[in-house]
Order: C-alpha cells, then structure tokens, then sequence
C-alpha cells in the first residue's frame, strides 16, 4: 500500500509496504527494522517472529518508546508472552499486529506526537 507523500522530512514516516519490502525516506527496506520518528534501525531482529527474543526487544526497550508496534509479518502472530513481558513490567505498551497495521498505526502513533516505536518484520 502507497501512502501520500509527506512533507515533513525531519520525522521517519513508512512511505510504503507490502511483500516487496517498506519504503522509509525513499528507500525500500526488505529485512527486519526499527523504526522511530528520529531514526532507522535497519537489520534489526528476526525474519520470523518465531525467532524473536529478549535480546532483541531489549533494543526495543533501549530505545524508551511510550509504545512498542510490534508488525509480526503478512498475519498477526503473537509471540510467547514471557518475551514481551519486559517491555510490559516497565510500563511500555506493545501493540502486536501484521506488518501492514503495524505501519499505518506507526504513522498515526507519529502524528499525534507519540514516542513510538515500530519492530517491522518482512511478509
């Protein structure tokens, strides 16, 4: 899905997605990323959300979003919730959806002036 361009350049907005990668600041990203209004985190984490771990939501943690986008792929799928608990007990909320919702929501979240960050996962 192609989104209306925008004309802020100083915040990190998803352009596009869809199976052949997500479009971020004209470039067209096909792994696994972090993603704040401030930066790119790219190569982030796994190509599955079966092989996500504390390691790499730590980076997320690291990061001290009021919320956590977690986009899991072509379908919502939840991760084992002992995982996510970290980012839970020190109060970040974590949404979990499929890449596609993951994004609109990001770019929303970024609108209202949210401290938000994005965990992208390839289709």
């Amino acid at each position: 899905m192609r989104f209306a361009e925008t004309n802020d350049s100083a915040v990190y907005l998803v352009q596009a997605y869809g199976p052949e990668g997500i479009r971020v600041g004209g470039r067209t990203l096909t792994r696994g990323l972090i993603l704040t209004p401030e930066r790119i985190i790219e190569d982030w984490g796994p190509q599955r959300i079966a092989d996500l771990d504390s390691g790499h939501l730590q980076t997320l943690i690291a990061l001290s979003p009021e919320v956590i986008v977690l986009g899991t792929g072509a379908a919502q799928v939840f991760p084992d919730p002992a995982l996510y608990f970290a980012v839970l007990e020190r109060r970040i909320g974590c949404e979990v959806m499929d890449t596609g919702a993951a994004c609109r929501t990001y770019n929303i979240l970024v609108a209202e002036g949210r401290r938000v960050a994005a965990a992208l996962l390839p289709w």
